[in-house]
């Protein structure tokens, strides 16, 4: 839903690196068998360099979790630690 918050997950690194909002209406797209529901996403803060990604579980996100599903719902207690951190390790203030 537009204005939902995201927290952005690298699978590889098994870690979080983002904050975005949800910037507009998801589009399906039926001719894909695998992640056919998009959405754009509006940038809140990020950490470039993905080596300095916080590991997932270090804001109670554990990567099992997380396998088999393009996205997972998060806790108030989940999302607001994964911010801070985010945001300390990006260099940005809390808004």
């Amino acid at each position: 839903m537009v204005g939902d918050r995201c927290v952005l997950y690298a699978s590889v690194w098994q870690a979080v690196y983002g904050l975005a909002e949800v910037a507009g209406p998801a589009e399906h797209d039926p001719e894909r068998a695998r992640w056919a529901w998009r959405f754009p996403l509006r940038p809140v803060a990020v950490i470039e360099d993905l080596d300095r990604a916080i590991p997932a579980e270090e804001v109670g996100v554990f990567p099992s979790s997380v396998w088999r599903h393009s996205y997972i719902r998060l806790t108030e207690q989940q999302y607001a630690g994964a911010a801070t951190a985010i945001r300390a390790r990006a260099g940005c203030q809390a808004p």
